[in-house]
């Protein structure tokens, strides 16, 4: 896969993404996925596999909105990696707004994703979600 094909992939699941279809990420993580939040703050850390992925993070996350979406304003491609500047527009089932920049920074092989590290504004997430267990 080029930088080409892997930019497409960003793409076309932030597409989705845009439309309200958070699947069309889980759907593109290879078996072996990573999520990192860098940093020193309540949500840093690694959660690995896709399987913990999954029901560890992005489950007990996604519950937390009644709606959510993500829309890409800049994706840039370079090799394997593939830099997504995204915002999302949400609202918490607390009814909270949940309004988030994002800057993703993602590893693609085989056309797959394999890694995602992600930036966020760190204050809004401690001021309206729940860490996941």
């Amino acid at each position: 896969m080029t930088a080409i094909d892997n930019k497409r992939l960003l793409t076309d699941i932030f597409e989705q993404m845009s439309l309200g279809n958070t699947r069309a990420l889980s759907d593109a993580m290879a078996d072996d996925f990573r999520w990192v939040f860098p940093g020193d703050w309540s949500w840093s850390g690694t959660w690995q596999p896709k399987s913990a992925v999954l029901e560890g993070l992005l489950r007990p996350l996604m519950a937390q909105f009644t709606a959510y979406r993500s829309t890409a304003d800049t994706i840039v491609a370079a090799d394997d990696r593939v830099v997504v500047q995204a915002r999302a527009e949400a609202v918490t089932t607390r009814g909270e707004t949940y309004n988030q920049t994002y800057c993703f920074v993602f590893r693609v092989a085989d056309g797959k994703l394999r890694e995602v590290v992600e930036y966020c504004d760190t204050a809004l997430v401690e001021r309206v979600l729940t860490r996941p267990a």
